[in-house]
């Protein structure tokens, strides 16, 4: 629009221009300024504002190191999210590993040095156990068996961070003992509860498509990248909108993803949707540094997003829950938008 302004205005200027002189140029002159002023790009994120009034996330990729995809080797996968993160200008990811899966498959298939390309390129890494197992089907002391093992890899790695991460976002459940046996256990080893706030269900997404790839269906790859990018668009901007009501502010956001080709396909259009919506890109470092990540909400109910915890602590009236984390909700999308399937 602020195109076709200049080129009408354009033509009024040269018809007035053979009728006035030195004034009217002067005038068309400073009135044709401020359109070109106008037509400048309006900047969606202010560094001077203070942080509750702009909208921070920082990446992390859960599963750390993942196996083969529906499209590409891990390294190719590696090496893309890499490449994109430096052209994207984002300085510092956290990568949350099962360094089980380096026990089980060996540096055979590149996964270690997959891991340490993360950390050479600026990134970090941190527990996600060793494992992987739900705290609802271990006992407590198994558990936090199976965190040290992981962390005991993890703290000779550099760029190591002394952050947990439960798999499945599972804290126990309705088992308050478990839990709080557990967050007692992350005190006592100096371990941060690295919470999540932002979720999109990609592993489902990725699941869908390793699926569909396996029984030899079509997919629609523009139609896949706009599902991916604006469920997770939707999902920020859904549980901002949770923090707000319940903090009374925006916090520092942690969005969850995990090392799939999903991310390594689609990150840079994700990261380019999110910043045009407004939102800015931190560190891991900086997102863990707001005091909402000291957190211990009391609910009914351990699994799933602070965001969520928090609203449900506080008694927020509302849905709490992106409904596209709702599988049934997100395989019936994948199938009518990406497999072009009605159901």
């Amino acid at each position: 629009m602020p195109g076709l302004w200049r080129d009408d205005f354009g033509h009024r200027a040269d018809h007035r221009e053979r009728r006035g002189g030195p004034v009217i140029r002067l005038l068309l002159f400073v009135v044709a300024l401020m359109f070109v002023v106008r037509a400048e790009p309006i900047a969606t994120v202010d560094a001077s504002a203070p942080q509750e009034q702009r909208k921070l996330i920082a990446l992390s990729f859960d599963d750390v190191p993942r196996m083969r995809g529906a499209f590409m080797d891990p390294q190719e996968r590696g090496q893309r999210l890499i490449a994109i993160m430096k052209e994207k200008g984002v300085e510092q990811a956290a990568f949350f590993l099962n360094p089980g899966q380096l026990t089980e498959y060996g540096d055979t298939k590149g996964a270690g040095q997959r891991i340490r390309t993360y950390v050479a390129a600026g990134h970090v890494l941190a527990n996600h156990s060793f494992t992987h197992p739900r705290l609802g089907g271990t006992s407590a002391a198994d558990y936090l068996s199976n965190i040290d093992a992981a962390e005991q890899w993890l703290s000779k790695q550099p760029g190591h961070r002394p952050w947990f991460r439960y798999p499945f976002l599972d804290e126990g459940g309705k088992d308050m003992a478990k839990r709080d046996a557990i967050r007692a256990g992350l005190k006592a080893r100096g371990l941060l509860n690295a919470y999540v706030t932002i979720d999109g269900s990609d592993w489902n997404m990725e699941d869908q498509a390793l699926r569909a790839k396996k029984a030899g269906k079509t997919m629609d790859m523009a139609a896949l990248r706009d599902l991916y990018v604006e469920t997770h668009v939707q999902s920020a901007n859904f549980s901002d909108a949770l923090m707000v009501r319940t903090l009374g502010r925006s916090p520092a956001h942690v969005l969850l993803l995990h090392e799939t080709d999903m991310a390594a396909l689609f990150l840079g259009d994700l990261i380019d949707a999110l910043r045009r919506d407004g939102w800015e890109i931190i560190s891991a470092d900086g997102a863990f540094a707001d005091p909402i990540y000291r957190s211990t909400p009391e609910t009914p109910y351990a699994a799933g997003t602070l965001a969520e915890a928090l609203a449900w602590e506080k008694g927020i009236k509302g849905a709490r829950w992106y409904e596209r984390n709702n599988t049934d909700i997100a395989n019936r999308l994948f199938a009518e938008r990406v497999l072009h399937e009605k159901k």
